[in-house]
C-alpha cells in the first residue's frame, strides 16, 4: 500500500539508460629503476611561420618532456592521448577502437625531477607521418626509466591529432601525394626539433618556454646534458632524425625505425653514429634507393638490425595495442606483441648508452649477437 498522495511507480517503467563499460587498453610498465615523470609543453616559434597554411601564424608544436621523477605520489598518471586527440583518433579508425577507452601511460604530470646532481642524456623523438607523439611511449618510458630525459614532439599538419591547451584539435592536412611534398615535411620536421633544441636550452637556464607559462616540474633546472643529445623516431620521424643530423651537430646521435629517408641527407650522409633498424618486407639496404644511397655516405659508426616476423607498426605501441582491439590491427606481423616491444626497447637503449654514454659492453646487441633477443638481427 502507498500513502496517499504519493505515486506508486509503474511496474512498466523504463530503467535509467546507462553507458556501456569502456573496455581500457593497456601498455606495460618501463623496466627500470626510476620512475617518470612528464610535462606537457605548448612552444610557439616566432621566427617561423607555419608553412602549412596560409594564415602567416608562427610555428606552433605541442611536445611532452618525460623525464626521471623524484616521486610520483599525488600525480596523475597522463593519459595516452587528450580527449580531444583521443576522439579524433576514434573517429579515423570507425570500429577498431569502439568499446575501448585509451590507456594510461605510467608518466606523472609535473611530478618533481628526481636530482642526483648529475646532468641526463636528453632525447628527441618525433612520430611516423599521420602518428601521434605517444604513439612510442612503450620504448620513451623505458628509456626515462633507465635515466634518460626523452621530449615527444608532434608536428601540426603532418602528425595525426594534436590537441593545444585551448581544446583546438588539429589533424592532419598534409598527406603525401608526391615526394616533393613529403621531403618537405621532413625539413619542416627538422626545423621544429631545432626549435625544440633551443627551448630545452631556455628551460635547462631555468626558463619557461611554455607559450601559457603554465607550471613546470620542480627540479628541472640543470638537469638536461644538452652535450649528449640523441633524436630517434618511427617511419618519417626516422627521416626526420637523420636530417635533424645534418643540420644540426649539437644531435651526436640517431635512429631511424623503418623510415624511407628524403632531402639532403640521403646523398650527404652524416658523420656520427647512427643506426638503420628494418623488417624484412622493407629490406631497406636492397630494396630502399634512398637507404643505400644513404648507406654509403655514412662516415661515422653505423649499423642495419632487422626485427623479425615484423612489420612497419611492430617498431610502435601498435604491436602492443592490437591484440586488445577488436579484429586486430594492420601492419604489425606475426612477431609476439611482449618480444617485439623488448626489442625494440632493448636496441635502441643500447644504442643510446653505447654512444652517448659510451658503454661499451651495451654494443653486444648492436651485432645481432644477444640469446636475449634473438628478435634482433645483424643485417650490416
Amino acid at each position: 500500500m502507498f500513502a496517499a498522495g504519493v505515486a506508486a511507480p509503474t511496474a512498466f517503467a523504463a530503467p535509467a539508460a546507462t553507458a556501456p563499460a569502456l573496455t581500457p587498453l593497456r601498455l606495460d610498465g618501463p623496466t627500470g629503476p626510476e620512475r617518470v615523470g612528464a610535462v606537457q609543453l605548448h612552444l610557439v616559434d616566432p621566427a617561423r611561420k607555419d608553412p602549412w597554411t596560409d594564415s602567416g601564424k608562427p610555428r606552433e608544436l605541442m611536445a611532452t618532456l618525460h623525464y626521471p621523477a623524484h616521486g610520483t605520489h599525488g600525480h596523475a598518471m597522463l593519459p595516452w592521448l587528450s580527449e580531444g586527440a583521443a576522439g579524433a583518433l576514434k573517429s579515423q579508425y570507425p570500429g577498431k577502437l569502439d568499446g575501448h577507452a585509451m590507456p594510461m601511460t605510467h608518466s606523472a604530470d609535473t611530478a618533481p625531477a628526481a636530482r642526483h646532481g648529475r646532468r641526463r642524456p636528453v632525447l628527441l623523438y618525433s612520430p611516423g607521418f599521420g602518428s601521434d607523439r605517444s604513439f612510442n611511449t612503450l620504448v620513451v618510458e623505458d628509456l626515462v626509466s633507465w635515466g634518460y630525459i626523452v621530449v615527444t614532439v608532434d608536428h601540426p599538419h603532418d602528425s595525426g591529432e594534436v590537441e593545444f591547451p585551448d581544446g583546438h584539435v588539429q589533424t592532419r592536412t598534409v598527406f603525401g601525394a608526391n615526394r616533393e611534398e613529403v621531403t618537405k615535411a621532413v625539413g619542416v620536421r627538422a626545423d621544429d626539433l631545432r626549435f625544440v633544441l633551443d627551448c630545452l636550452a631556455v628551460l635547462d637556464r631555468g626558463g619557461n618556454p611554455d607559450a601559457e607559462r603554465r607550471r613546470l616540474p620542480h627540479g628541472l633546472r640543470g638537469t638536461l646534458d644538452l652535450g649528449r643529445v640523441g633524436a630517434f623516431g618511427h617511419s618519417l620521424g626516422g627521416a626526420s632524425s637523420a636530417a635533424l643530423m645534418h643540420q644540426d651537430r649539437r644531435v651526436r646521435a640517431g635512429i631511424d625505425l623503418d623510415g624511407t629517408l628524403y632531402g639532403p641527407v640521403v646523398t650527404g650522409g652524416l658523420d656520427r653514429p647512427f643506426l638503420l633498424m628494418d623488417t624484412a618486407e622493407h629490406d631497406g639496404l636492397k630494396k630502399d634507393p634512398a637507404w643505400t644511397e644513404f648507406w654509403k655516405h655514412l662516415g661515422g659508426w653505423h649499423r642495419c638490425l632487422r626485427l623479425a616476423d615484423a612489420q612497419h607498426l611492430s617498431f610502435t605501441d601498435i604491436v602492443a595495442l592490437a591484440p586488445q582491439m577488436k579484429g586486430g590491427f594492420p601492419q604489425v606481423g606475426t612477431i609476439p606483441a611482449a618480444r617485439a616491444v623488448a626489442a625494440v626497447r632493448a636496441a635502441v637503449r643500447a644504442f643510446f648508452e653505447l654512444h652517448l654514454r659510451g658503454r661499451a659492453d651495451a654494443g653486444h646487441l648492436l651485432e645481432g649477437a644477444s640469446r636475449r633477443y634473438p628478435e634482433v638481427g645483424f643485417i650490416a
